[in-house]
């Protein structure tokens, strides 16, 4: 059996005995971790593993992703982030909705998985009780968040607009905006009327005053800092 594929052996007699089970698969590389993730889980009536994985490359291939409705995702993978592997795995099923199980509880990492389209974000020292209504929380379209990731969000949201070191003017803000929503410098440059030189210049200075050195950590930046807002990433 290939190491980075488990399909559930108990998927069958399920199916057998109900045929409106909520259809789960994991991505998570660690083998004891992720063989405990799908016991938990599958031995709850309502729920049904598909199948577990160490990559969401392996995932994205098995051809399950399309039929779960639930997938529990770490962030730390091999090959492709978890953040990453939420996009594509979205793409190839907008309705699947993703938990983030991470040890990740900085707000770089939160925010990034909530922009990529994670509808839960979960600490893995979570409980099974816990991760089974999570699952179930999300399934039904709810956000389960693990309480200190919960406090951290709405912190970030309450507190108070710092300026930073150098203001960024008008049009800089209007660029870290565009640059939230992950289009390229050209689109960018065609929806504000400037050349793709023009926002290359630009987007230095932006770097420069924020003191960052891709568009990730100036987006990340640019919501801690409360200069642009996670609502405007759907303008």
């Amino acid at each position: 059996m290939n190491a980075a594929l488990v399909v559930n052996p108990s998927l069958t007699i399920k199916r057998k005995r109900n045929a409106g089970l909520i259809n789960v698969i994991i991505i998570e590389d660690n083998k004891y971790m992720r063989e405990g993730w799908r016991t938990f889980i599958d031995y709850d009536k309502e729920l049904v593993v598909l199948g577990s994985y160490v990559s969401c490359e392996d995932a994205i291939t098995s051809g399950l992703v399309q039929k779960s409705n639930v997938a529990v995702m770490d962030i730390g993978l091999p090959g492709m982030s978890g953040i990453e592997g939420v996009r594509k795995v979205k793409k190839l099923n907008p309705k699947i909705q993703v938990i983030m199980a991470t040890v990740h509880d900085d707000n770089k990492h939160i925010f990034e998985a909530i922009k990529a389209g994670a509808v839960g974000y979960l600490m893995k020292k979570v409980t099974p009780d816990e991760l089974v209504a999570a699952v179930k929380d999300a399934h039904r379209g709810g956000s389960p968040i693990t309480p200190n990731i919960a406090r951290k969000i709405i912190s970030s949201l309450q507190a108070p607009i710092k300026k930073i070191e150098t203001t960024l003017t008008d049009r800089e803000l209007e660029i870290l905006k565009e640059l939230a929503t992950g289009k390229s410098y050209a689109t960018i440059g065609k929806t504000i009327f400037l050349s793709v030189d023009g926002v290359r210049h630009h987007i230095r200075k932006i770097y420069k005053k924020l003191q960052v050195s891709s568009r990730t950590e100036a987006v990340s930046k640019g919501i801690m800092k409360r200069l642009i807002e996670p609502d405007s990433f759907n303008d």
